[in-house]
């Protein structure tokens, strides 16, 4: 049996307060989040690829304009760093997942216009996504610096030399391991905090603390929770972001049952006065 930990929000005049639970689960959930991921992606096929080539198309077209403009050396780092922007991405399929809780068939409507009731507090915490996702942008800026100096080599000679050089594999070697360390403090701190958003009536910082929780009481499923939702994602960037278009709805409904599994939000009525 699952056991919690209880934070109570203070009062506010009479408004009702909400008790934020946090559960205790095991190994084999993120397993199930990603079957339930998939299984709701069966049951809106048409909405959940509408909004999956959405991403797809948008994908594509910044890095051709990254290409042309001769941007390319800006291509990793922009690539890498959608792991930041990724829980923002995912607002849209939670609106989804509630229609099919709801036993209503979903529409576009749930996926584009859903986070609207909630636009000030995700807003917050696109700012918060945003700070990581710049912090990673300069790193890599003083990693290339570091490494290959401030002059960029071309295309040909860059790319080719990421594997074959001491420079190259020590600017892989040293980047991938900063940016993980970046990566999970994102994860942590949005993992369960938009759809708690999506979900409640909370602040971005109760959000926030929500999914710092759940990530500290449920540390080695987390972890592996991070690991399938990098690697799902490294995978659909190999595909030249094609697979996105599956991957990225079914890691969204997956989370929003991460999110049913982790957090329990229970209203309770203010006191008298």
């Amino acid at each position: 049996m699952s056991t919690a930990t209880t934070k109570t929000r203070k009062p506010v005049a009479d408004l009702p307060t909400v008790k934020i639970s946090i559960n205790q689960i095991g190994m084999d959930r993120p397993k199930a989040w990603l079957t339930a991921g998939i299984e709701d992606f069966r049951r809106a096929p048409v909405v959940s690829l509408t909004y999956g080539l959405f991403w797809v198309g948008l994908s594509i077209a910044v890095t051709i304009g990254a290409l042309r403009l001769g941007y390319w050396h800006w291509l990793l780092p922009l690539i890498a760093g959608f792991m930041f922007i990724g829980p923002l991405v995912a607002v849209c399929s939670y609106g989804v997942s509630q229609a099919i809780e709801k036993g209503r068939p979903p529409h576009l409507g749930d996926a584009f216009a859903s986070w609207q009731p909630h636009a000030g507090q995700l807003a917050m915490m696109g700012v918060m996504m945003m700070i990581f996702f710049l912090a990673w942008i300069r790193l890599a800026t003083l990693l290339f610096a570091l490494f290959f100096g401030m002059e960029a080599p071309g295309a040909d000679v860059f790319y080719a030399s990421l594997l074959t050089t001491s420079e190259g594999l020590g600017m892989l070697a040293v980047g991938t391991a900063a940016g993980a360390v970046l990566a999970f403090g994102a994860f942590a701190i949005s993992v369960v905090a938009i759809p708690t958003l999506m979900d409640q009536d909370l602040t971005f910082m109760e959000g926030i603390e929500a999914s710092v929780r759940s990530v500290a009481r449920n540390f080695r499923p987390m972890l592996l929770w991070a690991m399938m939702l990098t690697g799902c994602v490294v995978l659909g960037v190999l595909t030249f972001y094609i697979g996105l278009a599956l991957i990225l709805p079914v890691l969204g409904y997956a989370s929003w049952h991460a999110y049913g599994d982790l957090v329990r939000c229970e209203s309770t009525e203010a006191p008298d006065h």
